[in-house]
């Protein structure tokens, strides 16, 4: 990373220096900055190059391992388990095709599947989640507190003559005319 910067700035230094000389009048001297440059350019380029290569490569295996421990440790969980009721109920309780529903994929009849019971988990979590929003947003609104207020965005809009640009306003709503 150090010699990436030093390569960057050594890129700055000669390009600054090549600008400052002028090509017709000290071509030989130019010229030779100008070379200077561009095998700087090309190090710094393949340096570039070859810590965007490790960044990608280290965000692929780092997104494998998440994926792994969360989903995928659900899915062995799932699959691992499937002929395994999470809990019991007494047969004859609910219809044959809710016994069904609740024991689906392989899970006997009388139990309920760990499938059906992780997404009525993750259904119960979700609308706990919604829950405690909404209760935060109604304290919040009871003490006052501002929320932000949405206001339109002006749009710069072509003028008809001579490409002049005025700002869009909003068009007033029918109780503001009055």
């Amino acid at each position: 990373m150090k010699e990436q910067i030093r390569l960057r700035r050594e890129v700055v230094r000669l390009k600054r220096d090549m600008n400052a000389v002028s090509a017709q009048d000290e071509f030989t001297k130019w010229a030779k900055i100008r070379r200077q440059h561009d095998k700087v350019l090309a190090d710094h380029d393949k340096k570039a190059a070859s810590v965007s290569s490790s960044r990608a490569s280290f965000d692929t295996k780092a997104s494998a391992i998440r994926w792994t421990c969360t989903s995928g440790l659900r899915l062995f969980l799932q699959f691992w388990h499937a002929k395994t009721p999470v809990f019991t109920y007494p047969r004859g309780w609910f219809p044959w095709y809710v016994e069904y529903i609740l024991g689906f994929p392989r899970c006997p009849y009388g139990g309920v599947s760990i499938n059906v019971w992780s997404m009525a988990c993750g259904t119960a979590i979700a609308l706990m989640g919604d829950v405690f929003m909404s209760a935060l947003q109604y304290v919040q609104e009871m003490r006052g507190i501002p929320q932000k207020e949405k206001k339109p965005m002006p749009m710069p809009v072509q003028g008809a003559r001579g490409g002049q640009q005025r700002e869009k306003t909003p068009m007033p709503m029918p109780a503001e005319l009055d």
